[in-house]
């Protein structure tokens, strides 16, 4: 397979961002860090669009992170920018994780809303070993989303973990045989095609914001009670209420 920069495949209602870069396993480089923000946009803007999946090329490597000959010089906002973007893209946003992961390639990962591994995967964060403090966004995702005790170890240590210790400091939602990784994806995809588009989007963001401990009480209530207001809530209750 040729090496080539991320892109981005529609795929009926969902978006698909993938890293290509194979024989470098899937490394991210500096441009690619516009290129990917430039996918993020088009996807957003997308009408119909219901999910947005990010993956890797190839069976051996989801990505091994930023470009490590770039780290000292390149290493700019574009990188935190990008994935600061993902973060924020509004609708539900699965990671599918084809093999190992490392570096910051982690955090891109941890900017998704769900991540599916395979059995067998590696994850590596390295900064320490390389002395490099890690960047003011990457530390509270790894904080937020999987502890200050699991963050520690990652951090502080740079001890390798394998697909058990993923799943159990919720760095992955599932672990699968890779046979079965098609599959998976499918149920996660089906389950988001299940909920009301509008609701996912408003959900989305105060979660966000409640994890990050900035919420506005009556902004959360507002999207509660519109959508008790909503055509959408009357007719799924009334389609459930129709059922025999």
């Amino acid at each position: 397979m040729q090496d080539r920069e991320p892109s981005l495949e529609f795929k009926d209602d969902i978006a698909v961002l993938t890293l290509r870069r194979v024989s470098q396993h899937n490394r991210i480089a500096p441009d690619d860090c516009a290129v990917i923000s430039g996918h993020l946009r088009q996807a957003s803007a997308r009408d119909g669009l219901r999910a947005l999946v990010v993956t890797g090329e190839g069976d051996r490597t989801f990505s091994s992170g930023y470009t490590l000959g770039a780290i000292r010089d390149q290493l700019d906002s574009r990188f935190e920018d990008m994935l600061d973007e993902l973060e924020r893209f509004p609708l539900p946003t699965l990671c599918v994780l084809n093999g190992s992961v490392y570096g910051g390639a982690t955090d891109l990962a941890l900017c998704c809303d769900f991540r599916i591994g395979v059995t067998g995967s590696r994850f590596l964060m390295p900064a320490s070993r390389i002395g490099l403090h890690y960047y003011p966004g990457g530390i509270r995702r790894y904080v937020t989303v999987l502890g200050l005790a699991a963050a520690k170890k990652l951090f502080l240590t740079a001890q390798a973990i394998h697909d058990e210790e993923m799943l159990r400091i919720g760095f992955l939602h599932e672990a699968v045989d890779r046979r079965d990784l098609a599959a998976a994806v499918e149920r996660y995809l089906e389950g988001v095609r299940s909920c009301e588009p509008a609701v996912l989007r408003t959900m989305k963001a105060d979660l966000a914001q409640v994890a990050a401990g900035r919420y506005d009480e009556a902004a959360l209530r507002g999207h509660y009670e519109a959508s008790l207001r909503s055509e959408a809530l009357a007719s799924r209750l009334e389609a459930l209420a129709s059922r025999p």
